[in-house]
């Protein structure tokens, strides 16, 4: 293919290795750039305020020496990874940082970020960890006193209308995402699970407006070119903490899998679930956040509101989503992953497990520190996976 055919993966390449290069311009133009951290600051309210949203993520290839002096070395890597980056200095083009509460780890990382790197902005967002009708009306004020802040960072007001017009734009790139991921119900699949996960990251680099023209070039590069992933023996989803880095799926793929569907932060979980159309937009936003995106950080309780249930119906309601992903993609196994330490990733997978089991889907845990070095002994694992399940 010619190199302008090719420009959709080769500028998200770019960008998943160079990250910081296009926001570092568009601050250059007089652009704002706001860090945030995990899914649950909201990208509508960036976009509306016409802001520059960049996640923050860690780096596996760099050696943590400085975060260590703030939080202690059996905590979650990739937070620490984070914080690392930031005391390096990685991250000081932010005019500001949004963080949430992500878990318990991530929430006192965030005020230590505050503490260490004194951003000239900083909000919190104490995200609730139910989804209980009481707990929706929290968060939406908590949405809203995260405007007001935005309001007196920027000294600008934005009107309900301004919201929503940023609720249709998000929306249009959540569904030109669903449309990349469709493209690999095919077999073999259109894209690989590591060209899926720089278009990703590259999206959380960039404002959502340009995300969605890179999207558009991708997808209309991967339906033409012929040169995309070869068949493999097996066709696995991929579900757990932060894949920020192309190392894990590659092992995976070069065992003898197509990596066809995740269920990552970096990766559908972030994208998949629509903000509904609301009369108060901040309603929408709250559900969508807090209810419709599937992170074990969040507790959905099956017998909420309902006739209690019992412990398989229970992970029928928390885990199904998996099973349709399988059967959407035609997938026969299952790759559960976590960085070490993620608790909240560690109490959910023996109930996942146990439900993949029932329902007949071969799945294999698989347990990591967040660097490529820790990735050679897992190889063997996931190939012995593979050739159990045929």
């Amino acid at each position: 293919m010619t190199a302008k055919e090719n420009k959709g993966l080769a500028r998200a390449r770019d960008l998943y290795g160079n990250r910081s290069q296009r926001a570092e311009e568009l601050k250059a133009e007089g652009k704002k750039v706001m860090g945030y951290f995990c899914l649950y600051p909201v990208l509508e309210l960036f976009t509306a305020f016409d802001i520059v949203p960049f996640r923050i993520l860690g780096d596996m290839d760099e050696p943590i020496t400085k975060a260590d002096s703030c939080l202690p070395t059996i905590v979650c890597p990739f937070i620490r990874s984070s914080l690392d980056l930031a005391l390096k200095g990685r991250y000081d083009f932010f005019d500001g940082v949004v963080m949430c509460h992500s878990c318990e780890v991530g929430e006192k990382a965030a005020h230590i970020w505050r503490i260490y790197t004194d951003p000239a902005f900083f909000h919190f967002l104490d995200t609730p960890h139910t989804v209980h009708d009481n707990a929706v009306e929290l968060f939406k004020s908590q949405i809203g006193d995260f405007q007001k802040s935005l309001e007196g960072f920027t000294g600008k007001k934005v009107t309900n209308e301004q919201i929503k017009a940023a609720v249709d734009i998000c929306n249009e790139q959540r569904l030109l995402v669903k449309e990349l991921y469709d493209l690999n119900k095919s077999d073999p699949p259109i894209i690989s699970g590591a060209e899926m996960i720089q278009v990703m990251v590259a999206l959380m680099s960039i404002p959502v407006s340009e995300g969605i023209e890179l999207l558009k070039e991708v997808l209309s590069e991967v339906k033409e070119r012929t040169d995309g992933p070869q068949k493999k023996p097996h066709r696995v989803v991929l579900w757990g903490t932060v894949i920020d880095n192309t190392a894990l799926i590659e092992m995976i793929e070069n065992v003898g899998a197509n990596v066809v569907m995740d269920d990552t932060c970096v990766g559908s979980r972030a994208y998949f679930p629509m903000v509904e159309v609301t009369d108060d937009p901040l309603e929408g936003i709250a559900r969508r956040y807090l209810i419709e995106i599937k992170c074990p950080r969040t507790f959905h309780e099956a017998s909420y509101g309902e006739t209690k249930k019992d412990y398989m119906e229970d992970l029928e309601y928390r885990f199904g989503y998996i099973k349709d992903y399988a059967k959407e993609w035609n997938a026969d196994g299952v790759i559960l992953q976590s960085v070490r330490y993620c608790d909240i990733h560690g109490y959910d997978t023996p109930g996942l497990q146990d439900y993949l089991t029932h329902v007949g889907l071969p799945n294999i845990y698989i347990e990591h520190d967040y660097s490529e070095g820790a990735l050679a002994p897992l190889r063997t694992r996931v190939q012995g996976f593979l050739e159990l399940i045929g």
